[in-house]
């Protein structure tokens, strides 16, 4: 796998550290606003956490650790790469959102901001059931112009318009194992990049 990647955008102990940062302060706005509402210690089941797979299945695990909070975790399924496309063919939902998020703070987490249209869709239908309040974690956010825009609330880091692999992102269903954010050698992508 190592012969694939050409070379490394950000390594794992920034990623680490970024993560750790970025759970922190989701935890400590969620805790505000709790407050404010008078929810108490408990929260009453009141944060939901909606990951986006696959991509976001490794970023979504380590940053929920960090969050020392009372909180589901749902996951919804939204394809936009299929294959070994490089070029976001329009977001499609693979599965049902859960029907419970009336009045809950609602966090969506999604691996990466490129296109807009993923996001733009979970975040209407998850609109659509009313939350308290609904935020947007990316861990990546590529440098682009976007089909929808969409602005993120949490954003990791900031990435060139490269196509990435590695802590859970995919080309082609590999290389979601590789521990770094990295740019595959250019006849692997090939194609639409």
């Amino acid at each position: 796998m190592m012969l694939d990647i050409e070379r490394t955008l950000i390594d794992r102990e920034a990623i680490a550290e970024r993560v750790r940062e970025m759970g922190g302060q989701i935890a400590r706005d969620l805790e505000r606003d709790l407050a404010a509402e008078g929810a108490g210690q408990d929260h009453g089941g009141r944060v939901a956490i909606i990951a986006v797979m696959t991509g976001a299945l490794i970023f979504t695990a380590d940053l929920v650790r960090e969050m020392p909070l009372k909180l589901s975790l749902e996951l919804v399924t939204v394809s936009s790469y299929p294959g070994s496309s490089t070029m976001s063919k329009g977001a499609a939902m693979r599965s049902v959102l859960p029907k419970d998020l009336r009045g809950k703070h609602v966090l969506i987490v999604d691996d990466i901001l490129d296109s807009g249209q993923t996001l733009d869709l979970v975040k209407r239908l998850v609109e659509e059931q009313a939350p308290a309040t609904v935020r947007i974690c990316v861990l990546l956010r590529k440098l682009v112009p976007r089909v929808v825009e969409v602005a993120a609330d949490y954003i990791g880091f900031d990435i060139p318009n490269e196509f990435v692999v590695g802590y859970g992102l995919d080309f082609d269903g590999y290389y979601r194992n590789h521990p770094e954010i990295a740019v595959l050698r250019r006849p692997l992508v090939g194609g639409d990049a």
